[in-house]
């Protein structure tokens, strides 16, 4: 049996970011084919396309400056919540970076694409094939050209969560190599996630890599504990031949549910003594961000690193109170980069 027909997500381009610690699958009990002691990289072997960039506001600004990417997270179904959480972003980052979650549906991404320009962000949209098939991801991609999207990150996508939808079944008609390959075909920016941490390690170097033979001209890492492991995850790729841009993780969290969420999901890693740090602190708020502004400039210190994503809730208090707090430490960022 191939690789392919034995992933649970019918990959051929493997392993995801999913993969546990134990180097089972994130959705079944099964150990992932692409993460045993024989396995190596799938390579790239189609077509490759032209080394050309296409316009995007954030790619250029990483030319010149380090750049913030920040995660957009928003309630759900809500046109007037988006609005209003994308014009507290807006001047405190490059982009935002709209999720693709597996716990809610929410707009489609053309849509969401379409809201977030009007209400004056930059919108880089992540496209999942957990629940679109080929076709469809074919017409999002013309629409979100269409919306004016910067750019969009094509990924595989998280197995969904338990109890949502069950009903419903889940595709993966292609991955997240084959999906930036259609992107990058079809005109747009393609970001693609790595995840340095996740098992097999000794893989994800040279896995990037071959997401930039498909098509993709950015990289955003997952998590991981330190920056000193950063750094050898970008060493690394860059001896195997990576040149596309590098975005790094930063960890942004006030309070118990906000660093619960970053530490529930596999192949995401943070450092556990400083999150106990920052959860102790008398004034967890102002202890959250500064420790994120820590670990931002160490990140944009490592030779590669062309920029941060200011990833997770940032705060249990509401998708507003999270774009404040990540407004903040994003214009902290911009102001000492």
């Amino acid at each position: 049996m191939s690789s392919a027909t034995s992933c649970p997500k019918a990959m051929t381009f493997g392993p995801c970011g999913g993969v546990r610690d134990d180097a089972s699958c994130e959705i079944d009990p099964r150990p992932c084919p692409f993460a045993g002691p024989a396995a190596d990289t799938v390579r790239w072997e189609r077509e490759l396309l032209p080394s050309t960039t296409p316009g995007s506001a954030l790619l250029e600004a990483a030319e010149h400056r380090p750049v913030v990417l920040t995660d957009l997270t928003i309630p759900a179904y809500d046109p007037d919540g988006l609005a209003e959480v994308t014009r507290t972003l807006a001047d405190s980052c490059d982009a935002v970076l709209v999720g693709e979650h597996q716990n809610r549906p929410d707009f489609p991404p053309t849509l969401m694409a379409a809201l977030i320009a009007q209400a004056g962000g930059v919108p880089w949209v992540t496209l999942a094939c957990r629940d679109r098939n080929r076709v469809v991801l074919e017409q999002e991609l013309a629409g979100l050209a269409v919306a004016g999207v910067d750019g969009v990150l094509c990924v595989t996508g998280d197995g969904r969560a338990q109890g949502v939808r069950p009903d419903v079944t889940q595709v993966f008609d292609l991955d997240g190599t084959q999906l930036a390959a259609l992107a990058a075909r079809a005109g747009h920016a393609v970001a693609v996630p790595e995840a340095p941490s996740a098992v097999p390690q000794r893989l994800r170097p040279a896995r990037l890599v071959q997401k930039q033979h498909a098509g993709a001209h950015l990289a955003v890492l997952n998590h991981v504990g330190t920056a000193e492991e950063v750094a050898t995850f970008v060493a690394a790729s860059r001896d195997l031949g990576l040149t596309i841009p590098v975005i790094a993780a930063v960890a942004l969290y006030t309070d118990e549910r906000s660093a619960r969420v970053l530490q529930n999901f596999p192949g995401l890693h943070l450092d556990p003594d400083q999150v106990a740090q920052v959860l102790g602190a008398a004034d967890v708020r102002s202890a959250g961000i500064e420790t994120a502004l820590d670990e931002a400039r160490a990140l944009l210190a490592i030779d590669g690193v062309a920029g941060v994503n200011l990833s997770g809730l940032a705060s249990g208090d509401g998708a507003l109170a999270g774009a404040q707090v990540k407004a903040e430490t994003g214009h902290l960022i911009r102001e000492g980069a």
